[in-house]
């Protein structure tokens, strides 16, 4: 086995705006019973694709919860899912700025959370991650710090502030904790993933701005596996760039992404738009005014495209949720 590295194994998904399938979702949550839950958070002023899909790897499909609103149980502008040791699922939402809880079927629990500056408040959650003794480190990414909550949403304690010095953020997004403990942010208009010790200290820095294979440009999401190896969604530059545990790029990955089942059984409803889809260049070339690899990806299929969420399951197999294309690749280690 080649340390850290990945090949491409699969495709999710199917773009709807409602039921079976995604619209342009947010993130992914991949429970120990092999469900799966996808947050959708749909577009600005289009708001009938809000809701969380469940379903499996094989694309067993198991309905939907939760629908654009601002009352208990609705969601505005969902951004991240995790889940307690209890097995409720909590869901961070940007606009109302607060975290729902809900059981695994969907069923609402509580929400929390004040907006606001000060100690206990939050201002745009944008990425939760949950350790082992179930404390709740949410990226507040207004406010340009990490607030550590319990699963009941009482405030312990806050790390960062604005800046772009060691331990300084600026706009954190995805957040994740590693396996042995550490927390590693992905440090958005700082283009770099910090990583901490779970009181905050900042243990290093990973990344630096731009567009060359060893840079990072606008880092949505990160994991870690058990050997340390850090695995980043580079949103920016359209890539999943994956790193071994001293920052060292070991491989850059711009996506492979085949037709998925759900997308089959559409197509072989379909048939016209299958006819055209056989008959359309998926990996046309284009010659391009803009070095920008956004302009690529919305013309070759297979590639990433807004890969805004990276998750690892504990097979450390690797889910990229993708916001443009509606769909998750999944990835094996080599």
């Amino acid at each position: 086995m080649a340390h850290g590295k990945m090949n491409y194994r699969q495709t999710v998904g199917l773009c709807s705006m409602e039921g079976r399938g995604f619209y342009y979702p947010s993130d992914t949550l991949i429970t120990g019973d092999g469900k799966m839950y996808t947050v959708n958070r749909s577009l600005d002023g289009d708001y009938r694709g809000v809701r969380v899909t469940i379903y499996d790897v094989s694309e067993e499909y198991y309905g939907t919860f939760s629908e654009y609103g601002e009352k208990p149980g609705e969601m505005v502008w969902p951004t991240a899912i995790s889940q307690t040791s209890d097995g409720n699922i909590l869901i961070a939402d940007e606009y109302l700025n607060r975290v729902s809880v809900f059981e695994p079927d969907g069923k609402l629990v509580s929400t929390w959370g004040n907006t606001g500056s000060e100690l206990h408040e939050i201002d745009g959650p944008s990425g939760l991650a949950i350790d082992q003794d179930d404390r709740v480190f949410i990226s507040d990414h207004r406010n340009h710090r990490i607030q550590v909550m319990s699963r009941t949403g009482n405030h312990l304690y806050s790390f960062g502030r604005r800046g772009d010095g060691d331990g300084q953020l600026n706009s954190p997004w995805g957040i994740t904790i590693a396996p042995n403990g550490d927390v590693y942010v992905a440090d958005w208009l700082n283009d770099r993933i910090q990583r901490f010790h779970p009181d905050g200290k900042f243990v290093a820095s990973y990344g630096e701005s731009g567009r060359g294979e060893n840079q990072l440009f606008r880092p949505a999401s990160v994991c870690v596996d058990s050997e340390g190896y850090i695995y980043i969604a580079d949103w920016g530059n359209q890539r999943l760039k994956i790193m071994d545990p001293s920052g060292k790029v070991l491989q850059s990955l711009r996506g492979e992404a085949t037709a998925s089942r759900w997308a089959k059984i559409f197509l072989d409803i379909n048939v016209e738009e299958a006819r055209a889809r056989e008959n359309s260049d998926l990996e046309t070339e284009f010659e391009y005014f803009v070095n920008d690899p956004h302009e690529t990806s919305s013309h070759i299929e297979k590639l990433f495209w807004a890969p805004i969420s990276v998750k690892m399951d504990s097979e450390e197999t690797l889910y990229v949720t993708e916001s443009n294309r509606h769909r998750i690749q999944i990835y094996s280690k080599a």
